[in-house]
């Protein structure tokens, strides 16, 4: 991507991705490096990942956070461009990023996603925990850095922030079952979150917070215009607190 101007690293963090990893690098070969983190693999992911780059970190980590910081540090470019392995970067977005970078200042870019259930694409009624319509995956080295949250870590960022206008194609669930499951893997960490910190709050105040996430999702962010899938998804998200809430009081580590 860069012919003298600043360098683009591409960053994927993956556990056991076989089955997707190869089609989500193989959109990213116009970045001038490609760095894939894989935690915990047991399948064939480092044979692929080995099929487009040399730099590979291997290891294993408790939480999310640490773990991108890690594929973060690995980064040699100006800027870096992260991916998850469910997620497909057209080729009209690496030309807005190479556009972008090539005149931006040190900073952070939102990029906007067009999320898929199964064939389907899904536009309304994410967010509240339950999947967003952007995020800040494109930044300065230096300029991002995550938290220790085992579910949806928080972000310290630097610099201004801006948003590109292609999206990411993210293949967020193949079906309901796949929702379910999803929900479960949340909920868990979630949960794990909660009694690390102390605070696993009242019954009253997340059932409150379910019902205000219901409507956020299903009327707020228009998810009726999606039908059964916008009525799916601000379901889960108004399950997510009550769950996570639940697996807290109930269960052990």
């Amino acid at each position: 991507m860069s012919t003298q101007g600043p360098r683009l690293s591409a960053l994927v963090v993956a556990h056991n991705e076989e089955a997707q990893l190869a089609d989500c690098l193989e959109r990213l070969r116009p970045a001038d490096e490609i760095v894939v983190v894989l935690d915990k693999c047991t399948d064939r992911s480092r044979d692929i990942a080995l099929t487009f780059t040399d730099r590979i970190v291997e290891g294993a980590w408790e939480l999310e956070g640490p773990r991108r910081n890690a594929g973060l540090d690995a980064c040699s470019g100006d800027w870096v461009l992260e991916v998850d392995a469910d997620e497909r970067v057209p080729a009209e977005l690496m030309a807005e990023i190479g556009r972008t970078i090539a005149q931006a200042p040190p900073g952070i870019f939102l990029v906007p996603f067009d999320n898929f259930i199964g064939a389907r694409r899904v536009r309304y009624g994410w967010g509240a925990s339950w999947g967003v319509s952007a995020a800040p995956r494109l930044s300065a080295r230096g300029a991002k850095r995550w938290g220790d949250q085992r579910i949806h870590p928080s972000l310290e960022m630097k610099g201004p922030v801006g948003r590109l206008t292609t999206p990411i194609d993210h293949y967020v669930d193949a079906d309901i079952s796949d929702m379910i499951k999803r929900l479960d893997r949340y909920t868990t960490a979630r949960a794990r979150d909660l009694r690390a910190s102390g605070k696993v709050g009242s019954l009253a105040n997340n059932l409150r917070r379910a019902v205000s996430r219901f409507f956020k999702c299903f009327i707020g962010r228009k998810g009726y215009r999606e039908g059964h899938y916008g009525f799916l998804i601000a379901l889960f998200a108004a399950l997510f607190p009550l769950l996570s809430y639940f697996k807290a009081r109930l269960e052990k580590e």
